[in-house]
């Protein structure tokens, strides 16, 4: 609960010993010179109450996000251009919460928490005697079967159980503008793919995968004109 220096100043006056030498009207340099003590008071009341509703939540700090970042190895290499302080706190929060896994959905969960949709596919060698010939890939909730799943079973090397395929729906696309692009130099289209997520992944995937990133579905748009003014 806040208190500001008004509220000391009522308690002070109230606590004021009784004679003619403690006037307690609204005027007169005594009064004057108790309502500036007790707006210092009020002023470190304020600060107080900030460092315990909101400095202490990682959530909402501000003046104290250095220190905490510092305590928690911040800021992220991988995440560089995370200078706001919004995004700040977010990697804060991440860092604190985010208790670890090795599953698909742990990452997924974890890049759509960073603003990134991905979906990952893993691989299984064809095996005599464990895996089956035919469609092995699954049913949508309507029955009709889901052609954008893989198949249960590849044939290729027992290795390749170990690879994952990363699929990533958002790159950046620039085009090439007249008076601001260098003919010859610059392409007529750029796409740039995050490198944060990348470099994120790569370092907290399982250290016995190989990790490939997909970026042939994004974007996902016929538009010609996609990502023109």
């Amino acid at each position: 609960m806040r208190r500001s220096g008004l509220d000391y100043l009522s308690a002070f006056i109230s606590l004021l010993p009784w004679g003619i030498a403690w006037p307690r009207d609204s005027e007169g340099v005594a009064y004057y010179v108790k309502k500036g003590l007790n707006n210092f008071w009020g002023y470190v009341d304020g600060r107080a109450a900030d460092l315990l509703e909101r400095e202490s939540d990682p959530r909402k700090t501000i003046e104290l996000l250095p220190d905490w970042e510092r305590a928690w190895g911040l800021p992220d290499p991988c995440f560089p251009k995370a200078t706001t302080i919004a995004e700040r706190q977010k990697m804060l929060v991440l860092y604190m919460t985010w208790m670890g896994g090795q599953s698909r959905k742990y990452f997924t969960d974890l890049m759509a928490y960073l603003g990134f949709t991905i979906e990952i596919k893993e691989w299984a060698p064809f095996m005599a005697g464990v895996s089956q010939a035919g469609e092995t890939r699954p049913l949508k909730a309507d029955g009709t079967l889901d052609t954008s799943k893989n198949f249960r079973w590849y044939i290729g090397p027992p290795e390749m159980r170990f690879a994952w395929s990363a699929n990533v729906g958002q790159v950046s696309v620039s085009w090439f503008r007249a008076a601001s692009g260098q003919a010859g130099i610059d392409p007529h289209l750029r796409m740039g793919v995050p490198e944060d997520l990348q470099c994120l992944l790569n370092r907290w995937k399982p250290a016995h995968t190989v990790l490939v990133f997909d970026f042939s579905q994004s974007p996902a748009t016929t538009d010609p004109m996609y990502g023109t003014p």
